[in-house]
């Protein structure tokens, strides 16, 4: 009887085990993840390429005239105006100077008043046939040459003047001048080699940035072919990044590219220019310039959280498929555009990249595709990611 009872009792244990773990043949729950859906986008094509910055103009102050300096007016690193006194020549020697042309210039009108006086009495004896001609002849050579005298003193008595004028040193144009080169009691020549004081224009400045000239070639070709496209006019933006990594708040603009390749370097000089009205470019500084150079017209861009790297250093991102389960896909990642990757193989416009989720994926897996928002902005945020083509895919 022992033994008969056995199966029984044992079947009966089988059906209590079951029971008490229901659904432990079952699926697996869809795994949540965020997806992506990518289209087709107008990217600009952006370089960062190593520059330095240059005033807009430069002046050194020189005199025009030889003496000794008496009076320094300007502050040293102080911003001037073009026309401003910044050093005084000792003037008395050009006061005398102008005094003795004045005085010359009417020894010169006097003696043209007398050769005059004497032209015309010749011309009315001349008449009475009282004088030669001979006579006439010289008495308007003599009012000529009287003439020419006096054009010659005003000429005298203008340098003078002029030269009293450069005693007062000027600024050439406005900007910021730097450190005096002579001091007071130094006598100075207009042909001297050494200048006084340097003044510099940097509001604006100009960013001097040098580029590939192969790269240079290959965009132009590019953009002749179509694949890429110029960008519209006051579209294109220049923007500087300092040497710490802090961005320029202001943006600039392209002004020429050198129609010379450096021979030693292969590169094409480029400059751009930028507004500095606080004062924090210098010339000198070193700074990265990105700068727009064209606009790819159907690119296709993904988060770079989205793509990982395999052990070749390959490029791959998960993509969801119409059945939920997401297939590791190798792709071309190009360059980055702020925190995405430019992809330039490997995707199509419409499909789904998971950007968020992927760490827990298993082959075969199916997941639940929600749509991706960046930290701090919801899922339907407008102009994001999160719109019908993105929306939760139930698992089947």
């Amino acid at each position: 009887m022992i033994t008969a009872a056995s199966p029984v009792l044992i079947g009966c244990d089988d059906q209590a085990a079951s029971k008490d773990t229901p659904g432990a043949a079952a699926e697996a729950p869809p795994q949540p993840v965020s997806v992506v859906t990518v289209r087709p986008e107008r990217l600009p094509i952006v370089n960062e390429l190593p520059g330095r910055i240059a005033p807009l103009r430069v002046a050194e102050v020189r005199p025009r005239v030889s003496g000794i300096v008496i009076e320094r007016v300007f502050e040293q690193g102080s911003e001037v105006k073009e026309g401003d006194v910044l050093y005084r020549i000792d003037p008395e020697p050009f006061r005398v100077r102008v005094a003795s042309a004045e005085a010359a210039l009417k020894r010169a009108e006097a003696g043209r008043l007398q050769a005059q006086q004497t032209a015309e009495r010749i011309e009315q004896l001349r008449k009475q046939r009282v004088v030669s001609t001979q006579q006439q002849d010289d008495a308007v050579a003599a009012l000529a040459q009287a003439q020419a005298d006096v054009a010659s003193a005003k000429a005298q008595l203008d340098a003078a003047r002029l030269d009293l004028q450069y005693a007062d040193v000027r600024a050439p144009i406005s900007g910021r001048i730097g450190r005096a080169l002579i001091t007071e009691g130094a006598l100075v020549s207009a042909s001297g080699a050494e200048p006084l004081a340097t003044i510099r224009q940097l509001d604006p400045v100009y960013a001097d940035f040098n580029q590939s000239v192969n790269d240079l070639l290959a965009l132009r070709r590019s953009t002749a072919s179509g694949s890429l496209s110029e960008p519209n006019e006051g579209e294109a933006t220049v923007k500087l990044i300092f040497d710490d990594g802090t961005p320029y708040k202001y943006s600039g603009k392209v002004l020429f590219s050198e129609a010379t390749v450096d021979e030693t370097t292969g590169q094409v000089l480029l400059r751009g220019e930028f507004p500095n009205p606080d004062g924090e470019l210098l010339p000198g500084m070193y700074v990265r310039v990105q700068v727009e150079q064209g606009v790819e017209p159907n690119a296709i861009a993904v988060p770079q959280q989205a793509v990982q790297r395999d052990t070749s250093g390959h490029a791959q991102v998960y993509v969801v498929g119409e059945d939920s389960i997401p297939q590791l896909r190798t792709v071309k990642a190009g360059r980055t555009l702020g925190d995405r990757w430019v992809i330039n193989a490997g995707l199509k416009p419409g499909e789904r990249v998971v950007v968020e989720g992927f760490q827990k994926i298993r082959p075969g897996m199916k997941v639940q595709a929600q749509a991706w928002a960046p930290a701090g902005e919801g899922a339907s945020a407008p102009g994001k990611q999160a719109d019908a083509s993105t929306s939760p895919v139930q698992a089947n």
